[in-house]
């Protein structure tokens, strides 16, 4: 054969080897050779396993898929490029066969409320807001608005608000509604929605899955009912993870839960700290004995575990003070994003609720002397020096 033929065809497409890789290989195929156009057809056909296009599957993306199913707790994952691709796929799949109306919590990530509200809403589905804490409400709207899924966060952006989880699963389920949870600032370590009797849990794996602030991902994880439909909307739209952001993802969960403990113990420590502080007017954790939310959060976390995210606001502070603190701080980084390795300040009003009215923001209790705080795995010594030195002033 001709040096360009050989350039282009030796060496490639070995097959696997027999004995089993420790760890799991980065396939960046972007499809699979069969063994004959039958079989090719029946993996097409979806009538015999196997892999033909990434669009559909790949072994990396599958590897990834089973490790979360399992520690969700789930029948089915999806590996979604962004957490907002995840959470698309998997309003679309709640929606499709039922009526197309969603209650939502009030508190939720800002771009959450945008797709909500600038997307969904003018292709015709109805969306009704509802403090999510408050269960006469939540079952007043459900009732009123019959609605097709039910959507809410574990622990609320930015105030960690926490809902019955349990309680609103059951009136979502009696009104044939899916309940549809986003778990990424609580994470499988403390919840596992689906065995709270929700259907389909959301993850941004950006956060503390992967963990290094190298990755950009989505997880959709669900039950039997909604697992064959996920895939096949994700065939279609296309929001697939790229192999090596699940290679590296997979490499991230390896030690998710050695950081993920350690963040929460940090954050207990700076949550104390900040609530002792005279400049602080209210510190915002899960842990406060007096949160709003206490009973829920009783039933519902692992004793010691609260999550890794501290909200605060500072006293008498209005946006130019908010600049100026961020501005002093030394160790701890100004970014979007939450759940890495390095402890990150956030302001909301300029990042995760950058978009929303006066009026939203006015109803989720988002002030403008807030700041998010999601906390490392830093000596926590380090991070409460940097917030002394920055408040000092």
């Amino acid at each position: 054969m001709k040096i360009e033929t050989r350039a282009v065809h030796a060496g490639d497409r070995r097959r696997a080897p027999e004995q089993i890789p420790v760890a799991t290989p980065l396939y960046a195929a972007s499809s699979f050779v069969a063994d004959s156009a039958a079989e090719l057809d029946r993996i097409l056909g979806t009538e015999a396993p196997g892999y033909c296009y990434s669009r559909y599957d790949s072994p990396t993306n599958a590897a990834l898929e089973e490790l979360v199913r399992d520690l969700e707790g789930g029948a089915s994952a999806l590996a979604c490029a962004s957490g907002m691709s995840a959470l698309q796929i998997a309003i679309s799949a709640a929606l499709l066969d039922r009526r197309k109306s969603i209650v939502a919590a009030e508190a939720l990530y800002g771009a959450t409320i945008k797709l909500l509200m600038d997307v969904l809403n003018p292709f015709g589905v109805e969306v009704r807001f509802v403090d999510i804490c408050d269960l006469e409400a939540v079952r007043r709207a459900i009732e009123e608005a019959k609605p097709g899924c039910v959507l809410m966060e574990t622990i609320s952006n930015p105030l960690l608000r926490v809902g019955a989880m349990p309680e609103i699963a059951r009136l979502a389920r009696g009104a044939g509604a899916a309940l549809l949870v986003d778990n990424t600032f609580a994470t499988p370590m403390m919840v596992r929605p689906l065995e709270q009797g929700a259907q389909i849990s959301v993850h941004s794996a950006t956060k503390y899955l992967a963990g290094h602030g190298d990755v950009l991902g989505g997880l959709v994880v669900c039950d039997r009912e909604h697992g064959e439909i996920v895939r096949s909307l994700s065939r279609t739209y296309g929001p697939v993870l790229g192999p090596f952001e699940s290679y590296l993802t997979m490499r991230g969960i390896k030690t998710f839960p050695l950081r993920f403990e350690r963040q929460c113990a940090n954050a207990c420590k700076v949550a104390q700290w900040l609530s002792a502080h005279p400049r602080v007017e209210r510190v915002y954790f899960p842990a406060d004995p007096k949160h709003p939310d206490a009973a829920a959060i009783a039933a519902l976390f692992p004793k010691g575990l609260y999550g890794a995210m501290v909200s605060f606001e500072l006293k008498d502070a209005a946006k130019a003070d908010v600049f100026a603190l961020m501005d002093r701080l030394k160790l701890i980084v100004r970014a979007t994003s939450l759940g890495d390795v390095h402890t990150m300040v956030l302001y909301p009003l300029i990042a995760s609720h950058r978009n929303l009215s006066p009026k939203q923001l006015q109803r989720m209790g988002v002030r403008e002397n807030l700041l998010r705080l999601s906390v490392g795995i830093e000596g926590v010594e380090d991070v409460i020096a940097d917030l002394e030195q920055a408040l000092a002033v």
